[in-house]
């Protein structure tokens, strides 16, 4: 797996492109320069560990005969006060709509955090990442 970047302008906008040249838009904060032109650093965290999580529960709902007809998934957190402004804690929140057993997605959402998703287990162990769920 490999990721270039680009810088695009003289302030902090860049563009990453995986192998396949799919371009995600990287800026800053507007507070040191960002200009609002892509994501920011630490929101493409949140999305990629929405991203692994949404494809690995999908995965595990569909083996366990799951009828899952939409998702949607609210990934939010709270950071600390250094100077790096790392992650406290982080919530993923699952909104599932179909014809789901409360108890076999309770146990894939723990399965999807603690063994399957690979963005989940990259990330520092201090984190607290909880899940909570919703089956409309």
């Amino acid at each position: 797996m490999k990721v270039n970047l680009k810088r695009v302008n003289q302030a902090f906008h860049y563009e990453a492109k995986n192998e396949d040249n799919i371009i995600v838009n990287i800026d800053a904060n507007p507070a040191i320069g960002g200009e609002g032109k892509g994501a920011r650093p630490m929101e493409l965290v949140l999305m990629g560990l929405g991203g692994c999580a949404s494809i690995d529960l999908g995965l595990i709902l569909k083996k366990q005969r799951q009828v899952l007809d939409d998702y949607q998934v609210e990934v939010s957190a709270t950071r600390d006060e250094t100077p790096s402004k790392a992650f406290k804690s982080i919530n993923v929140h699952f909104v599932l709509t179909g014809s789901l057993d409360a108890d076999k997605v309770e146990k894939a959402i723990d399965l999807t955090l603690t063994k399957y998703c690979s963005v989940a287990l990259s990330l520092n162990k201090e984190i607290e990442i909880t899940a909570t769920y919703t089956i409309k």
